[in-house]
């Protein structure tokens, strides 16, 4: 609808987690690094921790990206209010393992014997379980006993566990001892500062085709930035609904005063008790945490229709 009025080839704004718009600050590097290092070395298992909206599934979509690019066989489950039956029935799906048996003992065994004949080819196999922090307690353990799978040396099952804080304290609990050991390598994502947010929407752009006089203002980044605090889940939202807003009045670029309409539209101008202040760009993410508690729960409402 906005695209021909601002210059843009397609949607920069998309809340999809497309890895083309990935944009990528130190940590988010940092994080890349870490999950592929964790999937090329067989370290079995590596979490990725971060608030709703960070972009996790980005990055995941990221990784598997680049590992299907190698030898490296994937199973991405995005679902996982599943029973330990179906998450089985439903990775060995993705990996492409056939298996008419639909016993437990069937599913590790076929899964096993796959795993020892990829290891034996020098080639590897990841599986990805995203928003793990919905995997029930017995699920959990099932996934523990998937790095049993293994050679006197290394794993033959590399896992990465993704999902919002409340994972980690899932995985904290005593019952879970036994899986937190074989945590490997931890990973964390983080709102973006002041700066990244200015970048992150100038990339965003760039990648959709903006071309010559910048889209947003000074200004209008800055507000984006206060109402998102650097969630890039809510800036999307944001600057999507303030190009409609400045679309319908022929005004360009985006100024403010279109983002503080767009963010009382969607109700995030209530998310705070006060009006929301700038942060310095060098300020460090942990001093943003006491706000995302409740815009996640705002985000949430949304997601829900409320």
């Amino acid at each position: 609808m906005y695209k021909k009025f601002f210059g843009l080839k397609e949607n920069p704004f998309n809340v999809n987690p497309d890895p083309r718009f990935l944009y990528q600050t130190p940590a988010i590097q940092e994080a890349l690094a870490c999950l592929k290092y964790g999937v090329e070395s067989r370290k079995g298992f590596v979490l990725l921790a971060g608030e709703a909206g960070t972009g996790k599934t980005t990055l995941l979509n990221k990784l598997l990206e680049g590992l299907r690019e190698t030898l490296v066989a994937t199973a991405f489950i995005f679902n996982p209010r599943l029973s330990a039956n179906q998450f089985l029935q439903f990775m060995l799906g993705d990996f492409g393992i056939a298996c008419e048996s639909r016993m437990k003992s069937q599913f590790l065994l076929r899964l096993n014997q796959w795993l020892v004949e990829r290891y034996r080819r020098g080639e590897n196999a990841v599986l990805i379980v995203d928003e793990a922090q919905n995997l029930s307690l017995e699920v959990l353990e099932e996934v523990r006993l998937l790095t049993n799978l293994e050679t006197a040396t290394e794993k033959l099952l590399q896992i990465v566990l993704s999902g919002q804080p409340e994972l980690e304290s899932k995985i904290n609990q005593p019952g879970l001892r036994q899986l937190r050991q074989r945590i490997t390598l931890r990973c964390r994502m983080a709102p973006l500062s002041l700066e990244q947010t200015q970048g992150y929407i100038a990339e965003r752009l760039r990648i959709a085709g903006a071309e010559g006089e910048p889209i947003f203002d000074a200004e209008a980044t800055a507000a984006v930035f206060r109402y998102s605090r650097g969630i890039p889940r809510v800036i999307n939202l944001l600057c999507e609904h303030s190009l409609v807003t400045s679309y319908a009045e022929e005004r360009k670029p985006v100024r403010a005063q279109t983002v503080h309409t767009a963010a009382r539209e969607l109700e995030l101008d209530g998310a705070f008790e006060t009006p929301p202040a700038p942060v310095p760009s060098g300020e460090s993410p942990s001093q943003l945490a006491g706000s995302l508690e409740s815009l996640t729960d705002l985000m949430d409402r949304m997601r829900n229709g409320h």
